[in-house]
């Protein structure tokens, strides 16, 4: 269980307005300040690549592009790669990058587990399954370049509902048993991804294998950026409706019940909606991994653990760090690209280790 810094008001009493207008005005400087970190890292991202292409350009390019002005012809070739090509992976990379770490907030509280994060359930694992068997099979084919997507989709929904079938029981959704079945169908369908490859030895089957192993938007465009943008934005609205009876749930269920908290169907609405979000964002960028698990303990470090806070931060950090990460992962061995759930791993794990020798931060009490 994450520890928690304060106890969290009754739920059900009235709303505490002073409280909240004071949480507001707490967080009001780090939120302009990463807002500013956020919008400094899109268009640096966006400019820097194998042509590099100065902010002041690059600020001229998106402001034509987004008012309709015009640009000059021997500046054409720069401001088609601004725009179609780096534009729409940058702002997908910020939006996945937003979406893992407030999904990976929700999860922990879900399954009251600090190692917890948006793929413990097995969703990644489903999606990788859906991928390979596009690529083997040809289904989803009438979905013409976003066929790939839809696959991973459909295979991160089907495992969800094959976890969620799992581990219902009487007592309904209970932490330890949603994690246990989503780790042991996550092999299970790892193990029949690997079959699938085996079986068809084919170059691009396993090239997409390692794409949703380790994730990438080297495929961003803009017509795979709206839907994911529009499920992340909502699905965050909608957690930050769960704030209190997260932060109720953290302390266990006892204390979540005897504060009101209808915990049976909170962990399912929670369910359904990690679930979806993570299936949109594993479609567009295969399994990103340590963003969900390390971007939540590290706003907890800097305003505490109320779930209110929180999922206000987590997805401003968690889309500044993937900007960055991303951005690392194509130009740092350019030409080629590198996998970028390497270069978060590399980012990951040792702060992660950090975290756990921090003596002020307690991941699950003693």
């Amino acid at each position: 269980m994450i520890s928690m810094s304060s106890s969290p008001p009754s739920v059900g009493a009235p709303p505490d307005t002073a409280g909240t207008a004071a949480a507001g005005r707490g967080l009001l400087l780090p939120v302009l300040v990463l807002l500013a970190a956020l919008l400094a890292s899109i268009v640096l991202a966006i400019g820097l690549g194998s042509a590099v292409v100065p902010p002041a350009d690059t600020t001229r390019y998106l402001w034509a592009a987004l008012t309709g002005g015009t640009i000059p012809a021997d500046e054409l070739t720069r401001y088609q790669i601004i725009w179609q090509v780096r534009t729409p992976r940058v702002l997908l990379a910020a939006t996945v990058g937003a979406g893992l770490s407030v999904v990976g907030v929700a999860v922990q509280a879900l399954v009251r587990n600090a190692l917890a994060d948006p793929f413990v359930l097995g969703v990644s694992s489903g999606a990788s399954v859906g991928a390979v068997a596009v690529t083997v099979f040809g289904v989803f084919s009438s979905f013409g370049i976003h066929a790939l997507s839809a696959g991973a989709f459909a295979g991160a929904l089907g495992a969800a509902a094959l976890v969620y079938a799992a581990s219902l029981s009487r007592a309904g959704l209970t932490p330890l048993r949603l994690v246990l079945t989503g780790v042991a169908l996550a092999y299970g369908f790892q193990a029949v991804m690997s079959v699938l490859v085996y079986l068809v030895p084919d170059g691009e089957a396993t090239h997409t294998v390692l794409f949703w192993t380790f994730g990438g938007f080297g495929a961003a465009t803009w017509g795979s950026l709206p839907l994911v943008a529009a499920i992340v934005v909502l699905g965050t609205l909608a957690l930050h409706r769960f704030a209190r009876s997260l932060d109720a749930m953290a302390l266990g269920d006892e204390t979540a019940a005897s504060l009101g908290v209808d915990l049976a169907a909170v962990r399912r609405a929670l369910f359904v909606l990690t679930a979806l979000m993570t299936g949109a964002m594993v479609a567009v960028s295969g399994a990103i991994g340590f963003v969900g698990l390390v971007m939540p303990h590290l706003v907890r470090i800097l305003v505490g653990a109320r779930h209110a806070r929180v999922l206000v931060l987590a997805p401003l950090l968690g889309a500044v760090f993937v900007v960055w990460a991303d951005l690392v992962a194509r130009t740092l061995a350019a030409p080629r690209e590198l996998p970028l759930g390497v270069v978060t791993a590399l980012v990951g794990v040792p702060v992660f280790v950090t975290l756990m020798r921090r003596h002020g931060y307690l991941f699950g009490g003693r």
